[in-house]
């Protein structure tokens, strides 16, 4: 093959295969439709005029047959009735001549003929028949038989000898038309065979075309990525057969290059990785150590503290109680900041327990009814809220997997802040609500105090960190620090609402329960099928939407110190203490 046939690609040759056999069989189709063409025209001209002239001659014989007889039988009875074949001959006779003269004017000789025949037959009955007929009806039989002489007869003769031959020709013609059906019939048949053969040759060559140009190649590829796919990635790909096979394979190599430069870099990368993960994993098993050892330290800290913290706190208001009065005004004042920080340490190390035991004594979580949980810290707040003439209310609230005293605690707790941090000569009002918000049941606590500034939204969460002083608002500032990590142990999170207009909202979720979400899905899918229908006051239950309140709270922690003064925002930003949820400093109520 030469360099231009090799340059070819599969295309081009699929294309001028098949152009090829194209050319061939349009050829062959063309001159089959040809080749039939002439057939039919044959066998038409054997089926519609050769047959029925064949017959029609022949029936043109004996109806001229029949005339003669009618004639001479007449010329011997001169019975009129024995005429009459004569008359319906004639009659028929030229019905004939009209119904060959189309079908034989394709066939000259034979129009010659029957035009002899119709002339003969003419001048028979002018000169011979018509004449007996006359003679016979006029002068009797006698007279009419003396006309049907030898001479006559031959006249006859030559009438019948005169369709014989037209019968030869119409015969000579039916077997030409019968040769000619044949011919081109054989013909069709060649030329069948050879389209045949076209088709089976150009499917041979396209086949050993195909296996040298495709399979070959194909096969040949193959192998080569198989070696590379069970790991040998540097072997080279070499590709053969048509420019496309050249190309597949190289852009194969090229693939092969890249996956093994690729192989080469995440290697290097596990190795590192794996060198980080082993860092990592001693560094995980030092953190939880560390943090083993400051749980431990932090619970073994506050017990140990206790009892030296009980006794200066005990000797301490022994001293003041019997020596109030006795010493100056200096002794006892100093004596009253003794016992006062006796007091607030020993509430700082009990936070510090209880922040400490979250999460590490665990009684397992159970399905907790929130409104249950309100009503019990309704009853621990509800001497803070007489005190303070508050007021605590809430929505349907919802069932959650959790650990009901956490749970409890972490209420109480936004509760108490919501009451400490109030606005002067301002009753306060504290709500909490619940909707549902995708997979989580959204918790708010909304109060009407002394809100937040945004830029403390993020500090009051963490431990012992105050916006303002124990003066202005009492506490150890681990109150919102102890709810976060209950919240953060449910699985939820918690943050403050800074669009609320008055007080602080802080808002906090809590993982629904699965018969929750689909009572959600399902109120959805009601809604959506009957979207007329009014839609009933949805209680924060299935819906996740908050509901009437239920009872008006109770007042104020167990426990707890009522505010001493309202406070404003500017009091709360010039302190570094923590702010409480709905906007005031948070404490945990011991």
């Amino acid at each position: 093959m030469t360099a231009r046939q090799l340059s070819w690609t599969l295309r081009r040759r699929v294309v001028a295969l098949l152009a090829v056999v194209g050319v061939l069989l349009g050829v062959s189709v063309a001159v089959e439709i040809a080749v039939a063409a002439k057939n039919r025209e044959h066998i038409h001209t054997l089926l519609d005029r050769t047959g029925p002239l064949r017959i029609q001659s022949q029936e043109l014989l004996n109806v001229l047959v029949d005339q003669e007889t009618a004639v001479r039988g007449y010329a011997v009875t001169g019975d009129r009735e024995d005429l009459e074949p004569y008359v319906q001959g004639a009659e028929r006779e030229q019905q004939l001549y009209r119904s060959m003269e189309p079908l034989i004017d394709v066939h000259p000789a034979l129009a010659r003929e029957l035009g002899t025949v119709k002339a003969q037959a003419a001048d028979w009955r002018r000169t011979i028949a018509e004449p007996v007929v006359v003679a016979t009806e006029r002068d009797g039989t006698a007279a009419g038989q003396a006309l049907i002489t030898d001479q006559a007869r031959q006249r006859f003769d030559a009438i019948r000898a005169s369709v014989a031959e037209l019968q030869q020709g119409i015969l000579d013609q039916r077997e030409k038309g019968a040769d000619d059906i044949y011919r081109t019939s054989s013909i069709l048949v060649v030329l069948l065979i050879a389209a045949a053969l076209v088709v089976v040759v150009a499917g041979a060559v396209l086949l050993i075309s195909l296996n040298r140009m495709v399979v070959r190649p194909l096969t040949s590829l193959a192998e080569q990525i198989r070696e590379v796919a069970e790991g040998d990635y540097q072997h080279h790909i070499a590709g053969s057969g048509p420019p496309e096979f050249e190309q597949l394979a190289a852009d194969v190599d090229a693939m092969r290059q890249k996956i093994a430069k690729d192989l080469a870099e995440v290697r290097e990368a596990r190795e590192s990785i794996e060198w980080v993960n082993s860092q990592l994993q001693k560094q995980a098993e030092e953190l939880v150590r560390s943090n083993r050892d400051l749980e431990q330290f932090a619970y073994v800290a506050s017990h140990d503290l206790q009892e030296p913290l009980r006794k200066v706190a005990s000797f301490c208001q022994l001293l003041q109680r019997r020596y109030a009065g006795q010493l100056d005004e200096r002794a006892d004042q100093y004596i009253a900041f003794a016992v006062d920080g006796a007091q607030r340490m020993q509430r700082l190390i009990n936070d510090l327990l209880a922040f400490s035991r979250i999460g590490r004594l665990t009684t397992g979580f159970t399905e907790v009814d929130l409104n249950k949980v309100m009503g019990d810290v309704a009853g621990q707040t509800e001497s803070a809220r007489q005190y303070a003439a508050a007021e605590l209310t809430w929505g349907e609230l919802p069932t959650i997997r959790g650990e009901e005293p956490l749970l409890t605690n972490l209420l109480a707790n936004l509760v108490s802040n919501s009451i400490k941090f109030r606005r002067p000569d301002v009753p306060p009002k504290v709500h909490v609500s619940a909707r549902l918000v995708g997979d989580e049941w959204e918790i708010r606590c909304q109060d009407n105090g002394i809100g937040i500034e945004p830029e403390f939204a993020d500090k009051i969460f963490v431990i012992f960190q105050r916006l303002h002083s124990k003066d202005a608002y009492p506490g150890t500032g681990i109150g919102l620090a102890i709810a976060k990590k209950i919240v953060e142990y449910h699985g939820g999170r918690v943050w403050v609402d800074t669009d609320t207009a008055e007080g602080t909202a802080i808002r906090f979720t809590l993982p629904a329960l699965p018969e929750d979400l689909e009572a959600a899905r399902a109120a959805e899918q009601q809604a959506a099928e009957a979207p007329a229908a009014e839609a009933p006051a949805a209680e924060a239950s299935d819906a996740g939407k908050p509901a009437a309140a239920a009872d008006p709270a109770v007042e104020g922690a167990a426990g707890a110190e009522p505010p001493r003064q309202g406070g404003s925002r500017a009091e709360r930003a010039d302190d570094a203490s923590q702010s409480d949820s709905t906007g005031g400093v948070k404490e945990t109520v011991t």
